[in-house]
């Protein structure tokens, strides 16, 4: 079992633009393109626990200003355990987080977030 505790710096970059990108992109209310770069930022840090609970606080927070409470009741679980998971390497690889994708369902991992964890120089999400 692997145990993950801080996401790589080269790795890290890439998160945090996904986390930029969903600040801007909410600010200027396109709601949809800002919960995209959630659930990006979701599958790039979903193996450390700081960046996927982060992540599922986020979430959470959307769905508390879009007034979704599929997605706030969806979010409160994954926000207690996502992290735990994260630490101890049993994470559903490619899942974006949404209340909308069973919480342990992998998904594939589209080819352009692939390429990100390769220039990160990881082969691929664990």
């Amino acid at each position: 079992m692997s145990m993950n505790t801080f996401i790589p710096t080269s790795l890290k970059k890439f998160y945090q633009i996904e986390i930029d990108a969903y600040q801007l992109s909410f600010k200027l209310g396109n709601l949809q393109k800002a919960w995209r770069h959630l659930e990006r930022a979701h599958v790039i840090g979903q193996a450390y626990p700081i960046e996927h609970s982060y992540a599922h606080w986020k979430m959470l927070l959307f769905g508390i200003k879009i007034k979704s409470y599929r997605e706030i009741i969806g979010q409160i679980p994954r926000l207690l355990v996502g992290g735990v998971k994260s630490f101890v390497g049993k994470v559903p690889v490619g899942n974006t987080g949404g209340s909308n994708v069973p919480p342990l369902k992998s998904l594939p991992i589209g080819d352009d977030l692939l390429a990100i964890f390769k220039q990160a120089g990881l082969q691929s999400p664990r």
